[in-house]
């Protein structure tokens, strides 16, 4: 046996969206994505292999999971299981520093941290991009997880890839949480919502590549005017998909519209500071950093904000030294 393993992972935001599914069933993406890793949103997940346990438990900031989110666990853990030629059942405990379920990437770190803890306990040894594979065919977003700093997931790859480091540009995500509790819908279910009823959805699927590529060549330049323009482009497309879908799939609320408002206000103030919205209300801010404080500032000032967070850009999913988890 290799004992329990810990890992730490940190969310993703995505700078150019991703919303749909590649046909087939290895839950690949439609279109491609760009993502920046973030110190500050974290999960952090032990994995135990025991040959007592009849069954795998798992639970997930302190309570048992159930339904889904115990099954896409579970499937994750036979996958490795399977490449490991092992057979014991699994104790998992997961806890976020940060809401679950509510649009800030938990799967996204939730997934990364238990591939990497699972695969170590297991006495496996993953290079980066079968690690990533991994934990995207559990989530998607997942995939990027495994990197740090800015990371491209392509329409249809397996695994993500690192495009730059979390230093590449001088920024901090500021977010402003607009609600603490779990959106009503799950971002599967939704996008699977807006590709069956959307007539907006081929539109999506035809244009994204091209705004993906712009945003892909001003990172790549330091060019934060023109990746903030396409970062809002994609996220003001995607949930014009998603608010065209029938029923009208509805993740903003009053206080997602005040924020973007907000920012738009404090950039016509010279102030390089740019919105995207995930599925899900709260509103994230790339903003260069020494404007960070003032930004902060103002967008907890919106009404219905009820907290407002600040990330640096952060490293990829690693080992740590195992330690008893609270749930």
């Amino acid at each position: 046996m290799n004992g329990a393993k810990t890992a730490i992972s940190r969310a993703n935001i995505a700078l150019v969206k991703y919303w749909g599914k590649a046909p087939g069933n290895e839950n690949l993406t439609a279109v491609p994505s760009l993502s920046l890793t973030l110190a500050g949103l974290s999960t952090r997940t032990r994995v135990r292999f025991d040959p007592g346990l009849d069954a795998d438990r798992v639970l997930i900031g302190g309570v048992p999971a159930e339904g889904r989110p115990r099954a896409r666990v579970v499937a994750l853990l036979d996958a490795l299981r399977a490449r490991a030629g092992r057979t014991e059942r699994a104790e998992v405990v997961s806890v976020n520093d940060f809401p679950t379920a509510s649009g800030l990437a938990s799967s996204a770190s939730g997934f990364a941290a238990l591939a990497l803890a699972a695969s170590a306990a297991l006495g496996l040894e993953l290079a980066p991009a079968e690690l990533s594979s991994y934990a995207r065919a559990a989530s998607a977003s997942a995939a990027r997880s495994v990197f740090g700093g800015y990371v491209a997931l392509l329409a249809g790859a397996h695994a993500a890839e690192p495009v730059a480091p979390p230093d590449h540009l001088d920024v901090a995500m500021v977010i402003a949480l607009t609600t603490l509790g779990p959106k009503a819908i799950g971002s599967t279910e939704g996008m699977r919502h807006t590709e069956a009823t959307s007539p907006y959805y081929p539109a999506w699927v035809a244009t994204a590549p091209a705004l993906f590529a712009e945003a892909r060549r001003a990172l790549l330049a330091r060019d934060l005017e023109t990746l903030g323009a396409s970062m809002e482009q994609s996220t003001l497309m995607m949930h014009a998909a998603m608010l065209a879908s029938r029923p009208a799939l509805v993740y903003l609320r009053d206080a997602t519209l005040r924020v973007m408002e907000r920012v738009r206000a404090l950039r016509s103030q010279g102030i390089a500071a740019f919105f995207t919205m995930d599925a899900g209300p709260h509103v994230k801010v790339l903003v260069e950093r020494a404007a960070v404080a003032k930004v902060a500032a103002e967008l907890g000032q919106v009404p219905g904000v009820e907290r407002v967070l600040v990330s640096e850009p952060g490293l990829g999913a690693e080992l740590v030294d195992d330690a008893a988890l609270e749930g």
